[in-house]
């Protein structure tokens, strides 16, 4: 009888906000893969888990593929974590779970923690739709994607490292205009969660004289539709139609 793959979220800050059933899928595991096992380490050891670990990241993950699906279908229940937040949004897990999928071998995703939810609601930018971009790309690539998201009419979301976040207001900054609403969230449910609101060119010149710590969400407003009643005093007063 196969076993089951669990995708457990973990905290992004705040070990309070480890779920019970979280816990109590860990402890039931025969493994748990981590992404870190010494940041991972800690998780456990502060919960009084002792499963057995292994490591589970980016450099590994392909030739980890069928060891762990074959545990797993010979009955073994196996958890996915990463160091922070849920496994697979900007973290290893999402070629784990495919090919779960393709295999035919069970997976179940337990809801929780991550870091872009609460930073969007907390930005009061509009959250009704919006678009997840993660990490923009290093150097290649990075120019035309930051145009492309420019155009997008709904709000976005971008993680980036404290070192490259001024760079980053920057160009945003320059592509989407100095006035577009943005706001940006660090050490989300940690001791020093802040989140600073304004415009891009505000933010832009708050954090080029003040360099943060910790992790970051960076929230910006969707491209502003124009006026709807704008649109139809053009329509209805196009001047194909004067006389």
């Amino acid at each position: 009888m196969s076993g089951k793959l669990y995708i457990v979220p973990t905290p992004v800050g705040n070990l309070g906000d480890m779920a019970p059933r979280a816990l109590e899928v860990l402890r039931s595991a025969s493994l748990i893969l981590a992404e870190d096992t010494r940041t991972s380490g800690v998780l456990l050891k502060h919960f009084g888990i002792s499963v057995p670990m292994a490591s589970h990241h980016k450099y590994n993950e392909h030739d980890d593929l069928d060891p762990i699906i074959n545990r797993i279908s010979a009955g073994e229940n196996i958890a996915l974590i990463s160091d922070a937040g849920t496994p697979g949004i900007s973290d290893p897990g999402f070629m784990l779970s495919r090919e779960c999928r393709r295999r035919g071998v069970p997976v179940e995703t337990l809801p929780g923690p991550t870091a872009f939810v609460p930073a969007l609601v907390n930005s009061g930018l509009p959250c009704d739709r919006f678009f997840f971009e993660g990490f923009l790309p290093v150097k290649k690539g990075r120019a035309s994607r930051l145009a492309e998201l420019a155009e997008l009419p709904v709000t976005f979301i971008i993680y980036e490292s404290p070192l490259r976040l001024a760079r980053t207001l920057s160009n945003l900054a320059e592509v989407c205009g100095d006035d577009r609403e943005a706001s940006v969230s660090r050490e989300i449910s940690k001791l020093y969660d802040t989140t600073h609101r304004g415009t891009l060119g505000e933010l832009s010149q708050y954090f080029s004289v003040n360099q943060p710590k910790g992790e970051i969400v960076i929230i910006i407003a969707g491209k502003p539709r124009e006026d709807s009643k704008n649109r139809r005093h053009r329509n209805k007063f196009r001047p194909d139609d004067e006389a």
